[in-house]
């Protein structure tokens, strides 16, 4: 569920995964990532989104 959150809110995915700072230094420059470029620069922030939601299940199958 997170995955899908991801594609249309990266900064509210990274906050559920637990990464308080890593979301809101994303959220303040995504807006304006979003606002000046049409949306060409979603796709990286969805792949860091996807990349951090990868480590934080892997962080848990290790425990």
């Amino acid at each position: 569920m997170n995955y899908v959150l991801a594609l249309f809110l990266p900064p509210l995915s990274i906050l559920l995964t637990g990464r308080i700072f890593v979301a809101i230094i994303t959220f303040i420059i995504w807006v304006p990532a979003i606002i000046f470029s049409g949306g060409l620069t979603h796709p990286m922030f969805i792949v860091l989104a996807w990349i951090l939601i990868y480590q934080a299940h892997a962080d848990r199958r290790v425990r």
